[in-house]
């Protein structure tokens, strides 16, 4: 667990310079200390045998140039948690668009437990796309990556049409907990929200994942789907 505990010290420490440091400077550039929650995705899956609820929510506090971030990524099937995970990572704004993160990852399920350390980047790219790219590097020197991309297309002021994929790499295989070399897995999803308020929007959609080379196999040999479509109902909302 050093390598958790490290980064997260590092988040800590940080954090407090962050706080310590900053406000004369953002009083006279008039760059107010703000915090925000955002649940992403807070949906109900359709399933042919256990219908899955997934949470993804992200939150941050501090200002336009320092932040400090927490993810969390949890997928709930069947009355048990198939898989749960939670960064915290110390934001730094390098360009207009893109900010620099470092920090730590925690995969609470599928166990056993895993810890990693992050480095990645968070932006936008042009033509408007969300990107959120990362390199993870674990406790005993395993390695991981993951890309995801996001767009919002705006229908009407109220309709939003939102496409999105990630892909997660892994540079070896981890049997016990079903994860291969290589390209591991793959999600795509097409949402439809209606945001009765910016802050509060139902939507509707679909949603696709895939396993793939190593992954596949392990998969296939638990006896486990290795691709699912699912119909999706859910919230996004923030505050």
């Amino acid at each position: 667990m050093k390598t958790i505990r490290y980064t997260y010290c590092l988040v800590a420490l940080l954090s407090a310079g962050l706080l310590r440091s900053v406000p004369a400077l953002a009083h006279e550039q008039d760059d107010p200390f703000l915090t925000r929650v955002l649940i992403d995705q807070l949906e109900w899956r359709s399933a042919d045998e256990a219908d899955p609820a997934v949470l993804e929510a992200q939150a941050w506090a501090g200002r336009d140039l320092h932040k400090v971030w927490f993810r969390s990524d949890v997928e709930h099937v069947d009355g048990e948690t198939e898989e749960a995970e939670l960064q915290a990572l110390y934001s730094r704004g390098i360009t207009p668009f893109w900010d620099l993160q470092i920090g730590a990852r925690l995969d609470f399920r599928p166990e056993p437990t895993r810890s990693w350390g992050v480095l990645g980047v968070q932006g936008l790219a042009p033509y408007f796309y969300e990107i959120d790219a990362a390199l993870f590097v674990g406790e005993s020197g395993d390695v991981a990556a993951r890309l995801s991309a996001e767009y919002e297309l705006m229908l009407t002021q109220k309709w939003v049409l939102s496409p999105e994929v990630s892909l997660d790499f892994y540079g070896q295989n981890d049997a016990e907990t079903g994860i291969g070399s290589g390209l591991s897995t793959m999600e795509a999803g097409l949402r439809l929200r209606y945001e009765i308020r910016r802050e509060f929007a139902p939507y509707a959609g679909i949603h696709w994942n895939k396993a793939f080379g190593n992954t596949e196999d392990l998969v296939r040999g638990a006896n486990e789907s290795t691709s699912d479509t699912h119909w999706v109902l859910g919230l996004r909302a923030w505050f």
